[in-house]
């Protein structure tokens, strides 16, 4: 005889609501829940854990009170405005998750004595956007053009990922909430967040995005961990929200992907934005957006223009995901460090096999041949 257990209602719609589904709609897919919202019949334990996972909240939930409270440490700034706090339901689990690891990492990094990153809040005074980019230079060893010698913005964008994983940065590129296939997160919601800490700063770029608008993400991260100020954000039509630090970190990400200078030297040759992407290995998206910045193109050329280009993008299928080398795929989702990170405090039994698959999302086989392949 299956047990029947009675949830607190208000919970069960709230947890509706949560997930992101009409109620109405949601009740009409499942008839059942109705019943239970209604006092009709009450859920047996097997069918409010499905409830719970179909609507991803933990089970425990549906037991409390009231609703707990749910909002962001940073902020998530929106362009076009200020700074909001509401996000979807798969990004708000996705910067749970990431939180999660990162909070291994900085106790493990730190019981093991590693020391500090000095970069991380080290321009937490600075406004001069060039100033913050000669630190991340020297810091990363970057050239000025340094992307030139690159074969494709694609391998630039690998090449600075690298270069950021090497000074203790972990850098997530991932489009879903984990592994999860069926939970997207959403380009025009969320481009990326920086999570800041001194031993382990965490960026999360939406592998969805194209690559060049995930080059100048990184960028946009990197002046936030220079700052020392955690955000996430939307930049849509690559633009910041009407913040001041916002906008400061949209200067330093569009001078260290490409330097005012050179750009200006390039366009007087040749003021041809086409043109420009085999130079400085960044997409036309992003040289465009330069050429606002300096004043070559009015706003509503560039919007203009920024919309040709995207209706461009969709047709020739450009940034379609999926398929693909599922192990290629979990280096981009963990990162090198981390995942090797985790794999050494194994080996050294500072960490259960069944906590490495947690911080992984891999179990079993599956972990040790990722594993195997670092």
């Amino acid at each position: 005889m299956n047990t029947e257990v009675r949830p607190n209602v208000d919970m069960l719609n709230w947890a509706i609501a949560r997930a992101g589904y009409n109620l109405r709609d949601f009740t009409a897919r499942f008839p059942k829940v109705q019943e239970w919202l209604s006092g009709a019949k009450h859920p047996t334990l097997k069918q409010l854990e499905d409830f719970s996972h179909r609507v991803h909240l933990p089970f425990g939930y549906l037991f409390l009170d009231q609703p707990p409270q749910e909002a962001l440490a940073f902020p998530f700034f929106r362009t076009g405005s200020g700074q909001q706090q509401g996000v979807s339901l798969n990004v708000y689990d996705t910067i749970l998750l990431i939180q999660k690891r990162q909070d291994w990492l900085v106790e493990y990094l730190a019981d093991n004595e590693f020391p500090v990153l000095s970069f991380v809040g080290s321009a937490a005074d600075e406004t001069d956007p060039l100033v913050i980019v000669n630190s991340i230079r020297r810091t990363l060893n970057l050239e000025p053009v340094w992307a030139n010698r690159m074969r494709s913005w694609a391998d630039a964008l690998d090449f600075l990922a690298a270069k950021l994983e090497g000074a203790g940065i972990q850098v997530v590129f991932n489009s879903v909430v984990e592994n999860n296939n069926h939970r997207p997160i959403e380009v025009e919601e969320c481009r990326g967040f920086v999570l800041v800490d001194s031993y382990a700063p965490f960026m999360f770029v939406n592998a969805a995005d194209g690559k060049a608008a995930q080059m100048f993400t990184i960028a946009h991260e990197l002046a936030h961990i220079w700052i020392g100020q955690s955000a996430g954000f939307d930049m849509q039509q690559l633009l910041p929200a009407d913040d001041p630090l916002e906008k400061l970190c949209d200067q330093v990400a569009a001078e260290l992907l490409v330097p005012a200078d050179e750009f200006n030297r390039f366009w007087n040759q040749n003021p041809d934005i086409n043109a420009m992407p085999r130079y400085f290995k960044v997409s036309p998206i992003v040289l465009a957006r330069r050429a606002l910045d300096l004043g070559k193109m009015s706003r509503a050329a560039f919007f203009q223009w920024y919309r040709e280009y995207q209706e461009a993008v969709r047709t020739k299928k450009e940034n379609t995901t999926g398929g693909g080398d599922f192990y290629l795929t979990q280096k981009k989702r963990l990162g090198l460090r981390y995942a090797a990170l985790v794999d050494r405090a194994v080996k050294e039994k500072q960490l259960l096999y069944r906590e490495a698959y947690q911080l992984t999302g891999l179990k079993g086989d599956t972990y040790q041949n990722f594993i195997n392949k670092l």
